[in-house]
């Protein structure tokens, strides 16, 4: 289904398990970016200016690898305070613009799309950055954070609320609140190899859930280390729900997109990026309308019923009105197939 022109196609299979509260959306840096925060690669570049410094011959040849976390370690290393004067920076680097046109509407559409029909909500994100709590003061929004590594058990009867799986920013100035995030190869090592303890959390997620990415790049550290955790899992016989990711697409390259992602155990639901451009708009415009959407219950489908069936003559249904049609609910038992030319019979109320 397409929610918006232009927007990426979400999988029939996808709708249906968020129907039926069996997804979790898994938030990367993508989502904080119409706040004015960096990905990974800028994130790294910011930190070495506010501390004054640039990469050394060995940590430009880990930077020019996209690994990331690794150069992280390397200057932590070489640094005069090490580890707190690169998390210091870090804090600095990760102040959002608040006052930017959308700056926290694609995390309220999360906070709407991630909860179910009882209202439990089950969001996970290995972002720093406290723009959740954000959208949810400005939208009323209330829920309980779980920060790293204090995490809940990933199990409907165990689990309400947002996961923050690789550390929350404290609000105030905290040493030790700032050594629990994972940032470094070290932090990645001993939170998924060593201690393990997000590799459990991500291994018991992926067992009970449909995960959905939102917000990564396709060479990003963390899906590295997640997939790596997944695929030790599926080496022992584990049984492993399908995966999705949104992920972006320039024009030409959807075939070879497709490929990578699926290297890494994961379907795409790709969207248009223009070549050249960090255009990420109709992401953020499709996360937004199938919020509003879910938010609005059978309104909200009546609402794309009937601009689908004014806009079509043909007798055929597209897909996503089928789908519509097929999900139980009084609303839509009048919807079916019938009339004249093989058109479909519509309630008073909605013509």
């Amino acid at each position: 289904m397409q929610f918006i022109s232009h927007g990426p196609d979400i999988p029939d299979a996808l709708l249906q398990a968020h129907e039926e509260g069996r997804v979790v959306f898994f938030c990367g840096a993508g989502v904080s970016y119409p706040a004015g925060l960096p990905g990974f690669k800028g994130l790294v570049d910011d930190i070495y200016q506010r501390n004054g410094t640039v990469p050394n011959d060995i940590e430009r040849k880990a930077l020019d690898l996209n690994q990331f976390d690794a150069t992280l370690d390397l200057l932590e290393r070489r640094l005069p305070g090490q580890r707190l004067a690169v998390r210091r920076a870090l804090v600095q680097a990760l102040k959002p613009k608040l006052r930017r046109k959308g700056a926290t509407d694609t995390q309220a559409a999360l906070l709407r799309l991630a909860r179910n029909r009882e209202g439990s909500l089950r969001l996970v994100t290995t972002n720093f950055d406290r723009l959740f709590q954000a959208a949810a003061k400005r939208t009323g929004q209330v829920f309980q954070a779980y920060a790293a590594p204090m995490l809940p058990v990933p199990k409907n009867s165990r689990w309400n609320g947002l996961v923050y799986l690789h550390g929350l920013l404290p609000s105030t100035v905290d040493e030790m609140a700032l050594n629990r995030l994972v940032v470094t190869s070290g932090d990645f090592g001993l939170a998924y190899l060593t201690e393990r303890w997000a590799a459990r959390f991500v291994s018991e997620l992926f067992r009970n859930y449909v995960v959905c990415f939102v917000g990564y790049s396709i060479n990003d550290p963390v899906l590295r280390y997640m997939m790596d955790a997944l695929a030790a899992d599926r080496m022992l016989g584990e049984v492993i729900p399908q995966a999705w990711a949104f992920g972006d697409c320039e024009p030409g390259q959807e075939r070879s997109k497709t490929i990578e992602w699926e290297a890494k155990g994961v379907t795409p639901i790709l969207y248009k990026v223009p070549a050249d451009s960090h255009d990420h708009s109709v992401l953020h415009k499709t996360l937004h309308t199938w919020a509003e959407t879910y938010r609005d219950g059978v309104l909200g489908k009546e609402r794309i019923v009937v601009s689908h069936a004014l806009a079509c003559n043909d007798p055929a249904l597209s897909a996503q009105v089928r789908l519509l049609i097929d999900t139980p609910s009084p609303a839509f038992s009048s919807l079916r197939p019938g009339g004249d030319a093989g058109g479909y019979r519509t309630r008073s109320s909605l013509q």
